[in-house]
């Protein structure tokens, strides 16, 4: 009985925990669903908030672009009315000047309509002009026209011949100059005593008493030095100095620095000599090397071979007509580059043949051919572009110019040699030009006398009034100034002036 009762209070409490479980959970999804309900009402509400908000914003930007639109109109309204204002003044400009053509054209209708009449009175008057010369001449028309043109195939016959003696005369100077250029280029490879200018250098002393230490007992320093070195040893009556003679540049350079150790060492013995000379031709070949390297930075062109660089250096001892050569070759480079950048050419290349045009001069005198052929081997078997190559070779048109860069590198080449300054004439050829100038000024009839000026560039000349008018005054100086171009060089322009002077003088008794 009492295990019955347990077993209906477990139901019982069993039965009871079921259902206040059911009605809690219940519960628990009513909560759940108002508070589900109530946050859809909040979204829904921020919804229709954000609606609101977004459509008084889009009423306002509509309102913004209206007021934009309005505005936009309104400008361009006032543009087109500007512009058909404009265009109204324009057309009524046009109207103006459609009436002045109008005018204008009325105007050269009636000057023209006057034209015609003087031409027909002018033609009137040529055909009575012409039948009255054909009256006087007691010739017709043809007939002088036939008398005319053989006059005029006379004269002509006769320019004709002058300017073929100029042609030929203008060959035979430019063979001329050609020449003496070729023997200048043969006389400065190969030694000789006519160019001892160029091929001396002085070394200085201390005392005349170093000479006898030079030539040395019997003549043994003096030549031992000779041998080794390859130059001549001048010892003569000039007071504290010896001169060294040799046509290689490079050979004397060394020989004048050895020299000059040996006096200020004051050990000068054969032996000793030769150790100098040696140190001395070390140094001379650094400084060859390093000249070569600076003129090649310095005319833009890297790049080049050794053997190159050093024979460019070489120039650096090298002058002709008192201009030095590496400074030339650099300057023509500088020269080449800037006319190649202004025509559009290449200046690499004109830079690198305007650098190398003249290395074959730094060649010895056992390369045979011309300085342009040497020079453009020498660079082909050191691999130097064949362009370039063309430029050095055709510098003195002794072949033929294959590019705008070749002309280039001539015309450099011709502006550095031919500037102020660049090259200088001795006194005896100066003198000589002078003396010829006047010459020729004072072969002309009527001159009384003449005088060169401004070293040659300028040449006066004095006639006698009484002989000489104004008219031949001014024929004197177109001949003289035509003679002087004929017959005589000269670098750049001669100013002739003819001064006519007419006194009149009397007497107060």
């Amino acid at each position: 009985m009492g295990y019955t009762w347990t077993i209906i209070i477990g139901l019982t409490a069993l039965v009871s925990g079921v259902l206040i479980g059911f009605f809690i959970r219940q519960f628990q999804l009513y909560r759940d669903k108002k508070n589900q309900q109530a946050e859809v009402e909040g979204m829904l509400e921020k919804a229709h908030a954000k609606a609101r908000e977004l459509e008084l914003r889009a009423r306002d930007e509509a309102l913004r672009y209206r007021d934009e639109a309005e505005a936009e109109i309104s400008r361009r309204r006032a543009e087109l009315n500007r512009e058909e204002e404009r265009v109204q003044s324009r057309r009524e400009d046009l109207d103006k000047r459609l009436e002045n053509i109008e005018r204008r054209d009325q105007a050269l209708n009636k000057r023209q309509s006057s034209l015609d009449r003087r031409s027909n009175e002018l033609e009137k008057q040529h055909n009575d002009i012409i039948t009255e010369l054909e009256r006087i001449s007691s010739m017709t028309q043809d007939e002088a026209k036939v008398q005319l043109l053989e006059e005029v195939e006379r004269d002509a016959r006769a320019d004709m011949l002058r300017i073929i003696r100029q042609i030929e005369e203008e060959a035979q100077m430019e063979g001329e100059r050609r020449a003496r250029e070729l023997i200048a280029d043969a006389i400065q490879r190969v030694a000789s005593d006519h160019v001892s200018e160029v091929t001396v250098s002085i070394v200085p002393l201390p005392s005349d008493d170093m000479k006898g230490r030079i030539i040395g007992r019997n003549g043994r320093n003096i030549r031992a030095f000779e041998q080794a070195a390859g130059v001549d040893v001048v010892v003569d009556d000039t007071p504290e100095a010896v001169t060294i003679s040799c046509f290689d540049p490079v050979r004397r350079e060394v020989a004048r620095k050895a020299m000059e150790k040996l006096v200020l060492d004051g050990r000068i013995h054969p032996a000793h000599i030769e150790k100098i000379l040696e140190q001395m031709n070390e140094e001379v070949q650094r400084v060859i090397l390093e000249e070569g390297e600076s003129a090649a930075y310095d005319a833009g062109v890297p790049g080049l071979h050794p053997e190159i660089v050093k024979k460019l250096g070489r120039l650096k001892f090298r002058t002709s007509y008192g201009q030095n050569q590496l400074a030339h070759a650099v300057e023509t480079a500088q020269l080449a580059g800037v006319i190649a950048a202004e025509l559009g050419a290449d200046p690499d290349v004109a830079k690198a043949g305007g650098l190398l045009h003249d290395i074959g001069k730094a060649m010895d005198h056992e390369v045979e051919g011309t300085h342009s052929a040497i020079g453009a081997e020498f660079c082909r078997r050191h691999g130097v572009n064949e362009k370039i190559i063309n430029t050095i070779a055709s510098h003195h048109h002794e072949t033929e110019q294959e590019s705008v860069e070749a002309v280039i590198v001539e015309a450099a080449d011709a502006i550095s040699g031919a500037r102020p300054g660049a090259r200088r004439e001795s006194l005896e050829q100066y003198i000589k030009r002078i003396k010829a100038l006047e010459e020729v000024a004072n072969s002309f009839t009527g001159v009384s006398e003449s005088y060169a000026l401004q070293a040659g560039r300028e040449i006066r000349v004095i006639v006698k009034p009484d002989d000489i008018d104004d008219l031949d005054a001014t024929r004197l100086a177109r001949d003289v100034a035509k003679k002087i171009e004929e017959g005589m060089q000269y670098p750049g322009q001669i100013k002739v002036t003819v001064i006519r002077e007419t006194r009149a003088v009397d007497y107060a008794k």
